[in-house]
């Protein structure tokens, strides 16, 4: 572009001050000052937000730059394309022409591309005697060259803003899943603590977090995160834990043998073909070791199944499982459906499940349907009874202090 020369555009369309100033800025190219126009494409392309461009708009610049012959753009070079809409259209992969005219008014907005309107509108190039361009009309692209470390440094902001999102987001998620599954732990395990009180300050947390978050939003809400996780751990109270280790392995290793010496089929035969279940994922179910909740918990919030025990009450884990059973019948629940709930979840909490339903009973309207949800969670490690059986705990305004 010749030193001090301005273009204002062609029919309706307005000129601004910050139309004119672009072009100026285009006149004050460093001599000798070259860039490769795939670079400072890349460099558009990953700053398109900052620069208020869309996807379609970068397939157009795309389209524009692949009418320029040469990769390198020169300060001395004739940096005006004039292709015309149906030609472009065909480069950007087809897009309609009113979707077109939008997407460059884009690109000239951002401060990308310039309009140099001939007399009439038409984008040609006259050329002198020897066939050089002597004067072009159409799109301007030595904006590009003129922005080109511009484009580079947002470029480089724009990454190492999205790396530090990434980073941030990983830290959030990995505090929220070390929250909740000490909580869980917690309550299976039987820890003393205000364990309701934790969840309901985790649960406050997880509802700041917006659809959309923005790093601000992740790091604020991250250290927040890490406070209640702190405070988790002081409550769960380690000493006395690791105090109590041998006397809780005992009892759990005679738990797992009085489990796998009284199988589910004891309490209810059914049929290999009843129970829809293959050989090798009867194994697999065998190999996974039963975590039970505190009976006390459980009784504790769940205590409509101790009407279904003998005598009208349950006092171990056998009553439990077999008033699950007779429940599992009244709710309409098929046996394969409870067999596989237990192959995935293990006897004892496929007991508790059946207890929740029971507890919940007006509140479902297929028993049966829910159940096999909950095994097709709880396959996919998606499913947890702690959350449950606090949310029913809290439900009775009880306390979640374990009983064994």
């Amino acid at each position: 572009m010749e030193d001090g020369q301005v273009s204002t555009p062609f029919g309706r369309r307005p000129v601004t001050l910050a139309l004119v100033k672009r072009q100026i800025a285009t006149t004050k190219i460093k001599q000798g000052k070259t860039a490769d126009k795939w670079k400072v494409f890349r460099d558009a392309s990953e700053a398109r937000e900052t620069l208020g461009l869309q996807d379609r708009s970068l397939a157009v610049l795309d389209a524009l730059l692949s009418f320029y012959p040469e990769n390198e753009l020169r300060q001395d070079a004739q940096l005006v394309v004039f292709p015309s809409n149906i030609q472009l259209s065909i480069r950007a992969h087809g897009i309609a022409g009113a979707t077109l005219r939008r997407h460059l008014a884009l690109l000239v907005e951002a401060g990308l591309i310039i309009r140099k309107d001939s007399a009439n509108g038409k984008r040609y190039a006259r050329k002198d005697e020897d066939g050089s361009i002597e004067h072009a009309y159409g799109f301007d692209i030595s904006p590009l060259l003129t922005r080109a470390e511009e484009l580079a440094l947002l470029a480089q902001q724009v990454a190492a803003e999205r790396l530090a999102f990434r980073r941030e987001k990983e830290a959030l998620t990995i505090c929220r899943r070390d929250i909740r599954k000490l909580i869980s732990a917690a309550l299976e395990e039987g820890a003393v603590g205000d364990w309701v009180r934790m969840e309901e300050r985790y649960l406050d947390l997880v509802r700041r977090i917006p659809r959309n978050p923005t790093l601000n939003d992740l790091r604020n809400i991250a250290a927040d995160m890490s406070v209640l996780r702190q405070d988790v751990l002081k409550l769960l109270n380690f000493e006395d834990i690791s105090a109590n280790t041998s006397t809780n392995d005992a009892h759990n290793e005679r738990h797992v043998q009085n489990s796998n010496t009284n199988p589910l089929n004891e309490l209810e035969p059914s049929s290999e073909k009843e129970q829809g279940a293959k050989p090798s994922e009867k194994k697999r179910a065998e190999s996974v070791p039963i975590k039970a909740f505190p009976i006390g918990l459980v009784l504790r919030a769940c205590p409509e199944i101790s009407n279904y025990g003998p005598d009208g009450k349950i006092s171990n884990w056998r009553e439990l499982m077999t008033a699950a059973v007779v429940v599992r019948s009244m709710l309409g629940v098929s046996p394969s459906a409870y067999q596989e709930a237990c192959e995935a979840m293990g006897p004892e909490n496929a007991a508790v499940t059946i207890a929740c339903i029971l507890e919940r009973g007006g509140h479902i309207n297929s028993p049966g349907g829910y159940l096999r949800d909950l095994t097709n969670r709880a396959k996919r490690g998606e499913f947890s009874l702690g959350p449950v059986l606090m949310a029913l705990l809290r439900a009775a305004g009880q306390s979640d202090k374990a009983t064994g």
